[in-house]
């Protein structure tokens, strides 16, 4: 067991691991939070679902621009500052959202949050393509998910029990684990930012935002986003509708909730490298449509069964799928991306989950108080088949380029 643990550490550099550590921490910071999110805005304010919809939606639009400027910054600064202003601003403003107690108050602490709390993903995102070559990618991604699962083991199960106690102390104890995070990665992590291979003419930062152009004139990436935001338009609703809907529809207590959503972290950790070593073999796009096939059956089946053993399974198969397209997902947003992008096309990747993340909670809140909850579910299989199809005319008009090939054929090529 040792042999086989020193083997795969071994695969990867020190620095990779160090992202990998730190990101641990965060994770565990952040699913104590963020899996009760709702359920504390309408117990906390007495709103309805529509209205938190709402709120997490403009939380979206905050992120996205964030998302935005961060991108540029990391490809023009460097990773690893944008990372730490992150984590630190973060938490200190995350921090005061559990002392508000007016809702028109929250919810423009909320958009602050969504605002610099995003602006570190595409870079944090961009340092594992840096440390990694392109046929380590998909590994290096999956082990990602494994670590980040093997934190949501931890995080909602302590988070449910204490939001059993006090949702304050969701707050509290997410600000303390990003501020030890942010010591950490300024202690032990590197820049990684690629330096140019040739000299190049000094850019300024209103260039290096303006290189956006390319990302979004870029139309093959633009379909892969497109499909991938109907995929994850479903997938997020794990992390905003199910609670609610769990708790009003079944009457599940949040420890319950929180079981559940550790039952989909506990078979990422068991299985994740496993499957990650199986789906590179295979064409990428492909496995994104194997993903989404497993999302439609997986949260179509929450509209038909009723009970906690049968919810868990249903999120078991959503995990299978969750394992597939994930590391696949951001394999292949690298790929797309020009080395000098990097980062920027991550940012435009981020998409895939602030655009859901807009719409999502927002119109599951509108089937939820207006129409039969389980519509919800019913709606997300349908959109995961036009995901699906969508996919698969992707491998069939960009599956032959070298950059799409399965990942032993690019070890191969260099």
């Amino acid at each position: 067991m040792l042999d086989k643990l020193r083997a795969t550490y071994d695969q990867f550099p020190r620095t990779y691991w160090v992202v990998a550590g730190t990101h641990f921490i965060d994770v565990i910071g952040n699913t104590l939070l963020m899996p009760f999110f709702a359920l504390y805005v309408t117990q906390k304010f007495g709103v309805g679902m529509t209205q938190a919809g709402i709120l997490l939606a403009t939380n979206s639009v905050a992120g996205m621009i964030g998302s935005t400027i961060g991108g540029a910054l990391a490809d023009r600064f460097g990773r690893r500052g944008i990372i730490l202003f992150g984590l630190v601003v973060s938490a200190l403003s995350g921090l005061t959202l559990g002392f508000v107690n007016k809702f028109y108050a929250f919810y423009g602490l909320s958009v602050f949050v969504g605002l610099m709390g995003s602006s570190a993903q595409p870079a944090h995102q961009a340092m594992i393509a840096d440390i990694l070559p392109p046929e380590k990618r998909s590994e290096g991604f999956g082990m990602m998910r494994v670590i980040s699962n093997f934190a949501w083991i931890i995080g909602p199960t302590i988070g449910g029990f204490l939001a059993h106690y006090n949702f304050l102390y969701l707050f509290l104890s997410d600000a303390v684990i990003s501020i030890i995070t942010a010591l950490l990665v300024f202690r032990l992590l590197p820049e990684t930012k690629p330096q140019p291979k040739e000299k190049t003419e000094h850019e300024s930062l209103w260039q290096t935002i303006a290189g956006y152009r390319v990302a979004l004139l870029d139309r093959p990436y633009l379909a892969f986003i497109f499909a991938s935001i109907l995929m994850i338009l479903v997938y997020q609703q794990m992390y905003s509708s199910l609670s609610v809907y769990l708790r009003d529809v079944h009457h599940v207590d949040p420890q319950f909730y929180g079981l559940i959503m550790s039952s989909s972290a506990v078979t990422v950790v068991i299985f994740q490298f496993g499957v990650t070593k199986i789906i590179k073999k295979y064409p990428p796009f492909l496995m994104m449509a194997a993903a989404t096939f497993f999302y439609m059956i997986g949260f179509t089946m929450y509209g038909f069964v009723a009970t906690v053993p049968l919810f868990v399974v249903a999120m078991v198969i959503i995990t299978v799928g969750e394992m597939i397209g994930m590391p696949t997902s951001n394999v292949l947003a690298a790929s797309f991306a020009p080395e000098e992008m990097r980062a920027r096309y991550m940012a435009v990747f981020g998409l895939t989950w602030t655009v859901p993340s807009m719409i999502g909670p927002w119109a599951a809140g509108l089937v939820f108080d207006n129409l039969d909850p389980n519509y919800v579910w019913y709606i997300g299989g349908v959109l995961c088949i036009i995901a699906m199809l969508a996919f698969y005319v992707l491998h069939v008009k960009l599956g032959a380029r070298e950059k799409f090939q399965r990942a032993d054929a690019q070890a191969v090529a260099s």
